[in-house]
């Protein structure tokens, strides 16, 4: 595992280990079934407190992504729920490339892409109700 964590980034370890262990689900590099290294061998590795990493691991199991063994680790276990959420990522993923790549034809430079990204980012979100 390549989790990195900084404490100088003003987020919470935890939450930057729970972000990080997302991501590698989301883009696939970890998937239904992979074990992660256990609470303390992580926190050795990353060198941090065994109830950061604690936190961490049982935010994601509350979240539906991970499955904790007593005696024998922890397990990515993707609920139908977080199925679907990795699945809208991957389409979202596929659709934002298409649209940079769009970009990047009609002449925008990287950093101007990623300022319109953030900037609507940054706008409020439209609220749509349903009926």
């Amino acid at each position: 595992m390549f989790f990195k964590l900084t404490a100088t980034s003003g987020q919470p370890l935890y939450i930057q280990l729970v972000q990080q262990i997302r991501h590698a689900v989301e883009c696939g590099a970890l998937r239904h079934g992979d074990q992660l290294p256990g609470i303390r061998t992580l926190a050795e590795e990353l060198t941090v407190s065994p109830n950061t990493v604690a936190k961490a691991y049982s935010e994601l199991e509350h979240d539906g992504i991970l499955e904790l063994r007593q005696g024998s680790g922890a397990f990515i276990c993707l609920s139908r729920r977080s199925r679907s959420v990795v699945d809208h990522v991957e389409d979202a993923r596929q659709r934002a490339g298409a649209l940079i790549d769009e970009l990047r034809e009609e002449g925008l430079r990287d950093d101007e892409i990623r300022r319109v990204f953030e900037a609507e980012l940054l706008r409020p979100a439209e609220v749509t109700v349903r009926r």
